[in-house]
């Protein structure tokens, strides 16, 4: 890929710079006019337009940082120092004309993920009791959790990815095949801690985070075994704590195009308008959150409950539930043979 496939204009849809953002996967578009650097959008800026109800058909101009920050070649060196000062994924590099040369990315210079902490020491919850039925017949033999994407089980590169930011103490929720999850996991050399949760009965989503009352006392995640969430694990949590949320729901963009006219008619079933092949933008639940420990005081003891109950519980409240938007290809969901096949292929592991 050559910089100039980050180019874009101030013209194109935010829609479209999502879709490039995806398709790059560079974390950053430079948007240009005359070869000279106008503004940058990045998932960030998206995130924020998104979350005041932007409409994803405006021109990135309207969402694009036009500060953006910068460095000029004679001062390259400088750009590791700059990084890690303004805490950003990337910085363009200007000549002295002031056209755009290069970019510099944070994992070059760093070789590792761009953390607002010193390290994530937040507990981090994995829902791994169900029985993965949407996954027969393979989960008539292994736990959903132990289903592997390549060579590796996903409920491990779930944790791999957390532990990327520094996380090393994990819950489990187990019931259906417990024993051999805790057995893969025991055998194994690990640099972190697992503690196992076990439901004596299935317990929903929720319920069986009740077991931890009293011992979680911080500020904790929770992910779904049959997901990954490619994002700044960090960030995410810098955006829960700056929010004062009370639950953070990581969410995905999903564009949707019926394939077909719409009718509209009215209550006398006289047709009003036609709309062909109408497109809709939502945010949807990928089954991931992050939770503030008091949360555990809410959770009713020894009863199927699930977390969509608590957040509504919340919301019913006047309590805080905020969200953190992700883009779509950054959530990938094993739930299904077809989403599995598309995780796996993503994930680029076929070889593994």
């Amino acid at each position: 890929m050559s910089l100039k496939d980050l180019f874009i204009s101030k013209e194109l849809s935010i829609r479209d710079a999502l879709e490039k953002l995806d398709k790059t996967a560079k974390k950053i578009l430079l948007v240009m006019k005359d070869e000279k650097l106008q503004g940058i959008i990045t998932d960030g800026d998206i995130r924020r337009w998104i979350l005041d109800n932007g409409d994803l058909n405006e021109n990135v101009e309207l969402a694009m940082n036009k500060s953006p920050i910068f460095i000029f070649e004679k001062d390259v060196i400088r750009a590791k120092e700059i990084l890690n000062e303004k805490m950003i994924e990337a910085i363009p590099v200007l000549n002295k004309n002031h056209n755009v040369v290069d970019i510099i990315y944070w994992n070059e210079k760093f070789n590792r993920k761009l953390n607002y902490y010193k390290k994530l020491n937040n507990p981090v919850v994995i829902m791994a009791g169900g029985k993965g039925t949407r996954l027969a017949p393979y989960t008539k033999i292994l736990p959903k959790p132990l289903i592997p994407i390549g060579d590796i089980p996903i409920v491990e590169r779930i944790i791999n990815r957390f532990y990327e930011y520094g996380c090393s103490n994990y819950y489990m929720t187990v019931n259906y095949k417990k024993n051999m999850i805790k057995a893969y996991f025991d055998e194994k050399e690990k640099p972190y801690q697992i503690n196992y949760v076990e439901e004596e009965k299935p317990l929903g989503t929720a319920g069986s985070l009740h077991l931890l009352k009293g011992i979680i006392k911080d500020t904790f995640f929770v992910s779904n075994c049959d997901i990954l969430i490619e994002g700044n694990y960090s960030g995410m949590l810098k955006y829960h704590k700056e929010n004062n949320n009370k639950i953070t729901l990581i969410s995905s963009l999903k564009h949707y195009t019926i394939p077909y006219g719409v009718i509209e008619i009215d209550k006398n079933s006289v047709v009003k308008g036609m709309m062909e092949k109408p497109e809709y933008d939502y945010l949807v639940n990928t089954g991931m959150y992050i939770l503030e420990p008091d949360c555990l005081n809410d959770i009713p003891d020894n009863t199927f409950y699930h977390i969509t109950e608590l957040i509504s519980h919340y919301i019913d409240k006047g309590e805080k539930v905020g969200v953190y938007p992700i883009q779509e290809n950054s959530w990938l969901d094993m739930g299904q043979f077809k989403e599995m096949e598309i995780m796996i292929e993503k994930l680029g592991i076929r070889n593994e």
